[in-house]
């Protein structure tokens, strides 16, 4: 079973800290009305670090990339960023909002990849990657248009800047929406089951993008996907969820081979269909 990291029981450093964990859970529950999707959850993903979280639909995965997101917001607890708190600091024993400001701020840290490509309909290709650096960022159209243009190229898009979305196969368009979420230079890329929209035959091109990604840059990822083969490629580390819990966490091939927890076992054999529940190496 996984253990609570020391650093959650000390106090995070108000401005961030270069030393503290890019992402930190502590003690987060969330709750939808009487149902408890996520139990005094703790983990905390390094800086370069590729954790991917797996488990059954329903287990809370989604929902911890949508509170990092700032798309929910935590019952209880606390959640960092670089140190900084996310959404709610502690101030006087008491846990208390941080302005809508700061959250916005911290929020221009994180790039996020969604199961639908959720692109602008009525912008092209270009525009749809350009629009949050220059009226969030601030950058002049003529630079986000040249790093759009090189983020096409490194998708695979270069002749599809000024398509319309709806020109574009549902492969090309997860592309496109991969080349906004880099568009941010985030620290950190939330990758919510990029391929599960996908045609099965054009799953393989968006998983080669990413793992280039992946083996490219420094960029720490937080993966929730059922591609298993994908997870064993890129992640350094993966967790298992049940119930709204973390049930076992492990290095990729470790988790693959010889999970520990019956319940970890369990899922694997049901996902992979091999009789001894592991999955192998290209």
């Amino acid at each position: 079973m996984p253990t609570t990291p020391e650093s959650s029981t000390a106090p995070a450093t108000r401005g961030g800290s270069a030393t503290a964990p890019v992402i930190e859970f502590r003690d987060v529950e969330k709750a939808f009305g009487d149902n408890v999707v996520l139990h005094d959850l703790n983990f905390s993903v390094e800086k370069g670090d590729r954790v991917t979280l797996i488990g059954p639909s329903g287990s809370g995965k989604t929902t911890i990339l949508r509170l990092v997101m700032t798309l929910e917001e935590a019952t209880d607890g606390y959640i960092f960023v670089g140190g900084e708190p996310l959404t709610h600091e502690e101030r006087g024993g008491k846990r208390v909002e941080r302005s809508k400001k700061d959250q916005k701020r911290i929020r221009q840290r994180i790039g996020m990849v969604f199961q639908q490509f959720n692109l602008f309909p009525n912008m092209t290709v270009l525009e749809n990657i350009i629009e949050a650096p220059v009226h969030v960022l601030g950058q002049s159209k003529a630079d986000a248009s040249a790093k759009a243009r090189q983020l096409l190229e490194k998708v695979g898009l270069s002749d599809k800047a000024d398509a319309n979305p709806s020109s574009l196969s549902g492969g090309q368009q997860q592309r496109v929406a991969i080349a906004r979420a880099l568009a941010m230079d985030p620290e950190i890329l939330l990758l919510d089951e990029v391929t599960s929209a996908l045609d099965p035959e054009i799953v393989g091109d968006v998983l080669a993008i990413l793992r280039n990604i992946a083996d490219t840059t420094d960029i720490t990822m937080l993966i929730v996907t059922h591609e298993m083969q994908f997870a064993r490629d890129v992640s350094n580390r993966v967790l298992m969820f049940d119930g709204g819990k973390i049930v076992e966490e492990a290095a990729p091939d470790v988790m693959f081979s010889n999970p520990r927890h019956q319940r970890t076992q369990d899922f694997l054999h049901a996902v992979l269909g091999d009789a001894d529940g592991t999955i192998g190496t290209h």
